[in-house]
């Protein structure tokens, strides 16, 4: 990974070289959601893979099309949110790649309209530019996610699963707190170099990194535990501003679903319950 200015530079369409054969194009998309804008990664040079295509945006997509030489011969999608799947179908009108990704579920958030033309499968390899990409299942922020591992060279393209300096969001009910969780640990026994993630700045220390995330998921659920113990019964909006007291007020429709996706874990590990009205309940005290 080059180590200067410019791999801070976000601004939309201008391509950015993070090392050899690898450039990234962010997507005039930023926002409280999406930080600078989707990251698009191009890999290769000949036959190229282009990992995220992003929103299907007349600017973007000419972008990816016009960046480097060579055509892109792959589209491998993370997963099917839309901000990062739907460019996917005029990419491939333009150019007649293969497009790789989970189908997406109806979950009334998804990118309902992307038909891959390969499903993943977690191990599996894709060969293409002399490069070998290994793909991951790693479910948590959606079902059907999947990080890609660039082999030899240990860079993994982790989508919305890690984030530059932000943890995401975990989406019930299709999201799983307790999948997030899981596959971040799956990932520490990968050799990793470096993160390229699908908002903000590549990430070095990729193992200190997974670890920070866990260390913060955990914190927050103690917060969870603590104030269902303080407050007693309470229903999400109760303990909003008490677990994310340390959010800005303007994030809480975000992180309400990543509470009620810490909620639905703790009570997969028997340690709280849904009762009555939609209130959440401990079933035994810390104290």
């Amino acid at each position: 990974m080059r180590e200067d200015e410019s791999l801070a530079d976000f601004t939309p369409g201008r391509v950015v070289e993070l090392s050899p054969g690898l450039r990234r194009i962010v997507a005039p998309n930023a926002g409280p959601f999406t930080g600078p804008g989707t990251n698009s990664y191009l890999l290769g040079e000949e036959e190229r893979i282009l990992i995220d295509p992003g929103p299907d945006l007349a600017d973007h997509v000419e972008a990816l099309l016009q960046a480097g030489e060579g055509r892109i011969a792959w589209v491998l999608v993370t997963h099917t949110h839309a901000d990062h799947s739907p460019a996917a179908r005029a990419i491939r009108r333009a150019t007649g790649a293969t497009v790789v990704g989970a189908l997406a579920p109806d979950d009334g958030r998804q990118d309902v309209r992307f038909r891959p033309d390969v499903q993943p499968v977690d191990g599996e390899r894709i060969l293409a530019d002399g490069l070998a990409l290994r793909c991951v299942a790693t479910p948590g922020h959606a079902s059907n996610h999947f990080c890609f591992l660039l082999e030899g060279e240990g860079i993994l393209f982790t989508g919305d699963h890690i984030l530059g300096h932000v943890s995401p969001v975990i989406l019930p009910p299709d999201g799983s707190m307790a999948d997030y969780l899981e596959s971040l640990q799956r990932l520490k026994a990968l050799p990793l170099a470096w993160i390229a993630p699908g908002h903000g700045p590549p990430l070095p220390d990729p193992v200190g990194v997974i670890d920070r995330l866990v260390d913060h998921r955990l914190g927050r659920e103690a917060r969870v535990m603590a104030a269902l113990e303080r407050l007693g019964s309470s229903a999400l909006e109760q303990l909003l501003p008490e677990v994310y007291a340390d959010v800005d007020p303007t994030l809480h429709q975000l992180a309400i679903c990543s509470l009620h996706a810490h909620l639905i874990k703790l009570e997969r590990d028997g340690r709280v319950v849904q009762a009555a009205g939609s209130c959440w309940t401990l079933l035994t005290s810390r104290r």
